[in-house]
C-alpha cells in the first residue's frame, strides 16, 4: 500500500462524496425495484465500492472513455450518466441510457465517454487497448480506462491486453477492482499470483496496489495514471482492494461462499462513512446533510419518471443490426487490364489507406514482410509501423483491440492469416463486435475489416483449411464476403472499407494467383448481389469461391455434351442474394449448391431452405448439394483430394440432376 496521500481542498472532496453517494443511493434504488419486480433481469450492484469509480473517473475529461464489466452501475453514474436513464434501462424502458435493449450488464452512453459494459468478463481490457491504439493513432491525449474484477485477471483477455498495450505504449489505465470474489469463487483459491499489482512488472508496466475503500488513494494513484498515459508514458495497471457487500447479483444467496461476518466487516469501512468523518473533521458536517438529502430527492425523481417512461416499440426490436445502406454507382466492366486476386485486393487496400489515415492494419508478419500471402506488400514503407502494425501472437488480443478502436473512430484492418486461427477470438467476433452497434441503439459503428485465408489445398492440413464463412454468417451483426474472382476482390475489399458494419472477409487460398480483368480505378461491389457468372437453361449452380472456377469447368465441357448450365456465384454469404438465385431457378427448374464447406448446417442447407421455401413451384426436381466430405482435412496429397469436390464430381452431379 502506498503512503496517505495529501488531502485535496473541500470542494474537491464534497465532489467525490457527492459521486459517491449518488452511486450509493441508485444502487438501494434499484435492490428495491428488483425486489418489486421493475428490474426485469439480474442486477449487479456496486454496493460497497464506490471510492474506486468516484476517485478514478474525478480525472477524466468527458472525452476520455471507459469500458467496464457486468458490474458497471457506478462507472456509469461516475462517467456523467444521468441517474434516469441508468434506473430506466434496468426498468427496460426507451429512456434508457441502452434504450431498453442492455439492463444491468450492457450499458452504453457514449455521448458522455462510457462506451460500453459487457456481460462477458475481459473484453473491456482488450477495448480500452483500441481506444488507447486510436488516440496513438490520432495523436490526441486522451484516456481509456477499464475497470475489471479480480476474476478478469486470470482470463487470457488480461494478459494479452496488458501485453499489448505495453509493448506499444497505449495510454490506458487499467483498474482492477479486487473484491475478493469471481462471483462465488475466492481469488485466494484461484490465484497462484495473489498480487494483481505484481503482475503489472511480468508486462514492464507500472503496477500500483492501494485501498480500495479510501478514495484518496485511489484518487492520488489514478491521477499519476492518468498524467502518465496522457503524457505518452504508456498504460498502468491499478489494483483497488475493495469488496461488494451486497450479493454477487439481486436475488442470490450470500452466505454459502463467505460469512456473514466477513461482509458486516467491509461494511464497517464503509468508504462514504470514511470520506464523510473525514469531510466533517474538516469543517461544518451540515453541507453533507444537504448533499445526501438533494442526492436522494434526485434518485426518487429518477425512480419516478423511469418506472412512467414508456416502454421500446417493439417494431425496433431488431433496428441498429446493420448500418444503413449507402447508395453506390453501378461498378464498372472488368476491362482488359489482367492482375491476380492478391494484387487486385492489394489496390484496394493501398487505395483506400491512402484516403483515410483512420484506417490501419494489425496482424502477424503484415507489416516489412508484407503478410504471409502478400496482403499488405508495400504499404509498410508508406504508412509506417503505426499503421500496419505487427502484433505478437495473440488472436483475441488484437481482434479485441480492433473493437475498441472501431468503437472510438478508427477502421481497423485484422489481417488473421489463416481463418482457423482467428478461431481464438471468435468471442470477441461474435459477442463484441457483432452486437456492438445493436447494443447501443445504432449509436456506435463498428467498421472492422477481418480477414483471412480459407479453403483446402497445398496439403496445408486440418489446422490451416477451414472453411469457416457459414460460422460467421450465423450471427446477425457481421458481413460475410468470399470473392472468387479478382474483380470481386476488389470491388468487394473496397467496399468493406468504406461501410460501418464489421466484415469477414475470407479469400480462398488456392485464388490468390487468379489471374482476371480488373479496372484500375476504385469500385464497390454491394454486398448482397450474387453474379451470373456463366448463363445457362438446363441447370442453376450455386458455387462458392474455388468452386466458381469447378463450375465454370464442369459447365464448359457439359456444353459440348448439350447440357447448358447457369453459374451464380453469390459473392457474399451474409447477406445471401436468394433473389437472383430464385430468378435462375425460375428459368432452369434445377438448382445444385456446390461448395468446398461441409454439407451439415452449411451454405448449402440454407440456401436449399430458402429457394424451397420461396421458389418451390419453379423447381422441377429436388434441389442437390455437392459439399467436401465431413471430416478434419488431411495433409497427404491423395487424401486431400478425396475430400474436396473437383470439375469431375461437380460435372458428374449436374449430369445426374438434369437426368433425374
Amino acid at each position: 500500500m502506498t503512503d496517505p496521500p495529501p488531502i485535496p481542498p473541500r470542494d474537491d472532496l464534497l465532489r467525490l462524496f457527492r459521486t459517491m453517494v449518488l452511486i450509493r443511493r441508485c444502487e438501494e434504488q434499484l435492490a428495491r425495484a428488483h425486489q418489486r419486480g421493475l428490474v426485469h433481469g439480474a442486477c449487479h450492484t456496486y454496493v460497497g465500492q464506490e471510492a474506486v469509480a468516484a476517485g478514478v473517473c474525478d480525472h477524466l475529461r468527458r472525452d476520455d472513455v471507459v469500458f467496464s464489466t457486468h458490474r458497471g452501475h457506478g462507472h456509469a453514474l461516475a462517467k456523467g450518466v444521468p441517474p434516469v436513464q441508468l434506473i430506466a434501462e434496468l426498468y427496460g424502458r426507451a429512456a434508457g441510457c441502452s434504450q431498453g435493449r442492455g439492463g444491468s450488464m450492457h450499458l452504453f452512453s457514449p455521448e458522455v465517454g462510457l462506451m460500453g459494459t459487457s456481460g462477458i468478463v475481459g473484453p473491456c481490457i482488450l477495448q480500452a487497448a483500441g481506444a488507447g491504439y486510436t488516440f496513438l493513432l490520432t495523436k490526441t491525449d486522451n484516456v481509456a480506462v477499464a475497470f475489471f474484477g479480480d476474476g478478469a485477471v486470470n482470463n487470457a483477455a488480461f494478459h494479452e491486453g496488458l501485453n499489448l498495450a505495453a509493448i506499444w505504449k497505449l495510454p490506458v489505465l487499467f483498474v482492477c477492482e479486487n473484491n475478493g470474489f469471481a462471483t462465488e469463487v475466492p481469488f485466494r483459491t484461484a490465484a497462484g499470483n495473489p498480487s494483481v499489482a505484481g503482475r503489472g512488472a511480468a508486462y514492464g508496466l507500472p503496477g500500483v496496489e492501494v485501498d480500495g475503500n479510501d478514495v484518496l488513494a485511489v484518487r492520488a494513484a489514478a491521477a499519476e495514471a492518468v498524467r502518465r498515459a496522457r503524457s505518452g508514458e504508456g498504460p498502468t495497471l491499478l489494483e483497488c482492494v475493495t469488496y461488494r457487500t451486497r450479493p454477487h447479483a439481486e436475488g442470490m444467496g450470500d452466505y454459502t461462499y463467505r460469512t456473514r461476518e466477513e461482509v458486516e466487516s467491509w461494511k464497517a469501512r464503509c468508504p462514504i462513512r470514511s470520506l464523510r468523518e473525514l469531510i466533517a473533521a474538516c469543517g461544518d458536517a451540515t453541507e453533507l446533510d444537504a448533499i445526501e438529502s438533494t442526492i436522494q430527492t434526485e434518485v426518487e425523481a429518477a425512480h419516478a419518471a423511469a418506472e412512467a417512461a414508456a416502454w421500446p416499440d417493439p417494431a425496433t426490436a431488431a433496428a441498429h443490426v446493420f448500418a444503413e445502406p449507402r447508395r453506390l454507382p453501378e461498378p464498372p466492366p472488368p476491362g482488359d487490364r489482367e492482375v491476380t486476386y492478391s494484387q487486385a485486393a492489394l489496390e484496394a487496400l493501398s487505395a483506400e489507406m491512402a484516403a483515410n489515415p483512420r484506417i490501419f492494419v494489425l496482424g502477424e508478419g503484415i507489416g516489412v514482410r508484407g503478410g504471409n500471402f502478400r496482403t499488405t506488400a508495400g504499404l509498410y514503407d508508406k504508412h509506417g509501423p503505426e499503421r500496419l502494425r505487427d502484433t505478437p501472437i495473440t488472436e483475441r488480443g488484437f481482434v479485441g483491440l480492433g473493437c475498441g478502436a472501431a468503437m472510438t473512430g478508427t477502421r481497423p484492418v485484422i489481417d488473421f492469416m489463416f481463418a482457423d486461427f482467428v478461431l481464438d477470438g471468435v468471442g470477441e467476433i461474435v459477442n463484441q463486435i457483432a452486437k456492438m452497434r445493436y447494443m447501443s441503439s445504432g449509436r456506435l459503428k463498428m467498421p472492422v475489416l477481418l480477414r483471412g485465408c480459407v479453403g483446402i489445398g497445398h496439403s496445408a492440413a486440418t489446422h490451416h483449411s477451414g472453411n469457416y464463412y457459414p460460422l460467421f454468417a450465423q450471427f446477425p451483426g457481421l458481413r460475410v464476403a468470399v470473392p472468387s474472382t479478382p474483380y470481386d476482390a476488389k470491388g468487394l475489399l473496397h467496399h468493406a472499407l468504406r461501410c460501418d458494419d464489421p466484415v469477414v472477409f475470407l479469400e480462398h487460398r488456392e485464388l490468390l494467383t487468379l489471374k482476371g480483368p480488373v479496372p484500375e480505378a476504385a469500385y464497390e461491389i454491394p454486398f448482397g448481389r450474387a453474379a451470373v457468372v456463366r448463363e445457362g437453361r438446363d441447370v442453376t449452380v450455386v458455387a462458392l469461391a474455388r468452386m466458381v472456377r469447378l463450375a465454370l469447368e464442369a459447365a464448359a465441357e457439359l456444353e459440348r455434351a448439350g447440357v447448358s448450365v447457369e453459374v451464380i456465384d453469390p459473392r457474399t454469404v451474409a447477406p445471401l442474394d436468394v433473389d437472383t438465385i430464385g430468378a435462375s431457378v425460375a428459368k432452369t427448374g434445377r438448382l445444385l449448391i456446390a461448395d468446398e464447406g461441409f454439407a451439415p448446417f452449411g451454405v448449402g442447407a440454407e440456401v436449399a431452405a430458402q429457394v424451397a421455401d420461396r421458389f418451390f413451384d419453379e423447381l422441377d426436381a429436388p434441389v442437390r448439394r455437392l459439399n467436401g466430405v465431413f471430416t478434419p482435412t488431411p495433409y497427404s496429397p491423395p487424401l486431400e483430394a478425396a475430400v474436396v469436390p473437383d470439375a469431375a464430381r461437380l460435372a458428374a452431379a449436374i449430369r445426374d440432376l438434369v437426368e433425374e
